[in-house]
């Protein structure tokens, strides 16, 4: 199994290696792969996977069970069963297939079109029936729903052949000489046709009218293409109800929005060659477009090239697993080929053990070293005086350079460069030094900001070092990280020491922080001397910081009850001073002055509104309604009325209060006054 990795995307050629002849018996195949390493090693993921000479097309039936292939000679048909990982069954043909279709979601149904205008229908138990076409077919599609096949070819005209009623039907007439590829719209049916004048024309099967009319050799010619016919229409792929990719006989792949004229993309293959086959791959957003020479993978919404693949034979046909990271490709050869990619998908069901094998691979590394050669640039050969050799048989072109013989390279770099030896003798001098430089004490280079913060996680970092078993990864240091990096520069960052928050939480805080000042001043004062040699000075026994370690943990509680004494003394003498200075500050009385119109009210009434204003409306009604503001009835609806009388101001209260008494004393004097004509009348009749 070889491996490939371009764009750091790793390429599994599944069908590399030598295969063995079909006429040699099991008892020498066993045989040859206990002698040859390269054939014990190799992978055969479907046994026979091959055609005679060549194969021509392949496809995959829609439940994923059955592969199915074409190819000469003679000219014959094979059907792979990946449950099986084996061949199901061989059928030979009368005349080389142009191209098939199966019908069925497993290979009962299957439709040839071959090179003698015949098309043949084949069942499960071989070939069902057989008619004509009157011209020379190139391509067909089949529309479901109408059970109609469209076939078009060298010809003007697309015939149509009804399977349901078993006869031609009137066939479509097109603007065109000839129609090199056809494809229906898996969503809407609409069917489109690839011309030799380089058009795609579209037709509605329902109206049988053409819709739509695309002029894609104008649209593929830009500034850097150079052509030297008129581009013709090889390869056509619809994708979803609104995208469409069209491939050209000059090796550009457009991509079209059908409510545009003009295409979203233009894909230049650089090789001038048709493009045979297009296919998308929808997890990634990726469309695989392919000529005879390379595959070509790139993003459908850049145009930015993901990876490609370039056969050693020339491609005839490419075909995407569904649902997988799998391609298969028929070739110029007999073997055909199978690619396994685990960044496209992963791999099919009847496979699942190549994630496993390459997962395995990947974690172990194999890299290839030539102990022969060696490997130069078209600079390094500037440099060693030898870029009149490109061309030559002394070396190889790869990749982006060379191959060449190693005893020619150490010849030519000794007479360009004849103090080699003495530079490799300096470097190796420095690298000694440097070495014993290392285990030298080391200054610790403090930030700025934080010391104390930065000395603690050292002193962690080198106890964990030391307590960590082996196994166990080391993880990344807070002064390394760069997420925490402004903690240590920027001057907001620094810790209160003397805040309340950080005295209680570190009780322990004294004794320890004593320390660390004690070798930040021993640090300073190295770093001020600048004496690669000067050691620091020796800790203390094991012992002692043992015996200091348990005393810290004893006297927790004591450290934790003097930092709050402490603290209640301090607020206790800012309180004190607090006190002085109210007592030494002079309030002064401050008056306000009534505009006109207005009247003072006590404070007491704005405390009384504001508990109102607490309350709930319900509340606020109840004390309404016995204050008498407020008047709640029962209208003869069934409805509440509720109505509201507004505060009366001092003046009308008032006036209020002087009208009553006014009326008071008219009353009085009425009364009076009738009593006194009362007593005269009895006086009268008394007399």
């Amino acid at each position: 199994m070889q491996v490939s990795s371009l764009n750091e995307v790793k390429i599994y050629s599944l069908s590399a290696g030598r295969s063995l002849p079909e006429w040699l018996s099991d008892r020498k195949k066993r045989a040859l792969q206990k002698k040859d390493v390269d054939i014990r090693r190799r992978i055969e993921l479907i046994q026979d996977f091959e055609m005679p000479t060549v194969s021509t097309k392949i496809k995959v039936s829609r439940d994923g069970q059955y592969i199915m292939a074409v190819g000469t000679y003679k000219p014959r048909i094979r059907c792979y069963d990946t449950y099986q990982l084996s061949q199901k069954f061989e059928q030979c043909l009368d005349a080389e297939v142009v191209t098939f279709e199966i019908l069925s979601d497993d290979y009962s149904k299957i439709v040839f079109l071959q090179c003698d205008r015949f098309v043949e229908f084949h069942s499960q138990h071989g070939r069902y029936y057989r008619t004509r076409i009157p011209k020379f077919g190139r391509d067909f599609s089949y529309h479901y729903p109408s059970c109609d096949l469209y076939f078009v070819g060298a010809s003007s005209e697309v015939y149509r052949l009804n399977l349901e009623q078993g006869r031609f039907l009137n066939s479509l007439q097109t603007d065109a000489s000839e129609n090199n590829v056809c494809d229906i719209n898996p969503v809407h049916f609409l069917f489109a046709t690839g011309t030799a004048e380089g058009k795609v024309e579209c037709w509605d099967p329902r109206t049988r009218n053409r819709v739509g009319l695309l002029d894609c050799a104008l649209s593929s010619v830009t500034a850097d293409t150079e052509i030297d016919c008129l581009p013709s229409i090889s390869a056509l792929k619809f994708n979803g109800a609104l995208n469409m990719a069209v491939g050209t006989s000059t090796g550009q792949v457009l991509l079209y929005d059908l409510r545009s004229s003009n295409p979203l993309i233009v894909k230049d293959h650089q090789y001038g060659l048709p493009i045979k086959s297009i296919q998308f791959q929808h997890q990634l957003d990726l469309i695989i477009s392919a000529d005879s020479r390379i595959i070509k993978m790139w993003n459908k919404d850049t145009g930015k090239i993901f990876t490609s693949m370039e056969p050693e034979y020339d491609i005839n046909d490419v075909c995407l697993y569904p649902n997988s990271g799998m391609l298969m490709t028929a070739n110029e050869a007999p073997k055909m080929n199978i690619y396994y990619m685990p960044v496209l998908g992963p791999a099919p069901r009847w496979c699942s053990f190549l994630d496993n094998l390459t997962e395995e691979l990947e974690e172990n590394p194999e890299s290839t070293v030539y102990d022969d050669y060696k490997f130069v640039t078209r600079k390094d050969l500037e440099n060693l005086g030898l870029a009149h050799l490109i061309g030559s048989t002394l070396l190889r072109a790869y990749m982006h350079g060379f191959f060449m013989d190693i005893r020619l390279y150490h010849k030519a770099k000794m007479m360009a460069n004849p103090f080699a030896y003495e530079e490799y003798r300096r470097e190796k001098i420095r690298q000694k030094i440097e070495e014993t430089r290392a285990q030298r004490v080391q200054l610790k280079k403090l930030p700025k900001v934080n010391k104390e913060l930065a000395l603690k996680l050292i002193e962690e970092e080198g106890e964990e070092q030391v307590t960590r078993k082996r196994k166990q990864k080391n993880l990344p240091s807070l002064l390394k990280d760069d997420r925490f990096k402004v903690m240590f520069e920027n001057p907001d960052f620094q810790v209160d020491e003397q805040s309340e928050e950080f005295r209680l939480l570190n009780p322990l805080v004294s004794k320890i922080s004593e320390k660390r000042k004690k070798k930040l001043k021993l640090l300073e004062e190295q770093e001020a001397k600048e004496q690669e040699e000067e050691e620091e000075p020796e800790g203390k026994p094991s012992d002692a910081e043992s015996s200091e370690s348990s005393d810290d943990e004893k006297g927790w509680v004591e450290e934790v009850r003097k930092q709050r004494k402490l603290l209640r003394q301090e607020e206790k003498v800012k309180r004190q001073e607090r006190f002085k200075e109210d007592q030494q500050t002079l309030l002064k009385p401050q008056f306000f002055e009534i505009k006109e119109g207005e009247e003072f009210r006590s404070f007491k009434d704005s405390a009384k509104k504001q508990k109102l204003m607490k309350k709930t409306l319900g509340d606020r009604l109840k004390l309404e309604e016995k204050l008498g503001t407020l008047n709640v009835s029962d209208t003869t609806v069934g409805s509440k009325q509720a109505t509201f009388r507004l505060k009366k101001s001092e003046q009308q209260k008032k006036q209020q209060e002087a009208e009553k008494q006014h009326r008071q004393e008219r009353k009085a004097l009425r009364r009076s006054a009738g009593h006194l004509k009362s007593k005269r009348g009895r006086g009268q009749r008394f007399h």
